[in-house]
């Protein structure tokens, strides 16, 4: 597991491709839907969350799937399910890349997501670190799953967000109520629940996919 973190790790610091596709396309997402609103709009800043998660979405699904796009384009895949170790190990171990590139990405994509709603830096950091790593953790497990589904069909780069949005849709839903929630500074209590129907998903959709996966990438 660990040869096949460096292994992705490595690769991506020197081709930057994943990265550069999170990075370009989560900034023109956050740009273009930012200046959509009038700034001086009470409906800007209710639409900020899912502003912010729709960028982080959709930038992150391209670059999710690139990470096993790269190893398909050059016949490596086979080579790695061949390896004599277990196949879920290879998914949790591509489902922690993935998750690293997305973090990475999200410690420019934040601070973006701050500057262009004017809201207070350390103040809005303190607030989204609660939710973004655990909500991204799920994101990362349900994507490198229906990643390695949709390498089995032609349409790949269509395919993994028609299959992939829809069952996401609860994980999504919980991430932009309580980043509304915690961006308006209101007690933590009253999303309780989405933070544990967030964690709940995590759990679920890792153990799926350990259990999954095999037969995922079967021929």
């Amino acid at each position: 597991m660990l040869a096949i973190l460096w292994k992705d790790l490595l690769v991506e610091l020197r081709t930057k491709e994943s990265l550069a596709s999170l990075f370009l396309l989560g900034t023109l997402l956050l740009l273009v839907l930012s200046f959509a609103f009038d700034p001086s709009h009470p409906l800007r800043e209710s639409a900020a969350p899912g502003i912010l998660w729709v960028a982080i979405i959709f930038s992150g699904t391209i670059g999710i799937n690139r990470t096993l796009l790269r190893e398909r384009d050059n016949d490596c895949f086979s080579g790695l399910l061949l390896a004599p170790i277990d196949r879920g190990t290879v998914y949790l171990a591509k489902t922690v890349v993935n998750f690293t590139l997305l973090s990475i990405a999200e410690l420019f994509l934040v601070p973006l997501f701050i500057f262009f709603f004017n809201l207070p830096f350390l103040e809005t950091i303190a607030r989204l670190v609660r939710i973004v790593p655990l909500t991204t953790v799920g994101f990362a497990a349900i994507a490198t799953l229906f990643s390695a589904v949709s390498l089995q069909t032609r349409a790949r780069e269509v395919m993994l967000p028609l299959v992939m949005l829809p069952l996401a849709t609860p994980l999504f839903l919980a991430a932009v109520e309580t980043t509304a929630v915690l961006l308006a500074g209101q007690p933590v209590d009253q999303v309780a629940h989405w933070f544990t129907l967030t964690a709940v998903f995590d759990v679920v959709f890792l153990v799926v996919g350990w259990l999954t996966f095999e037969y995922a990438v079967a021929d």
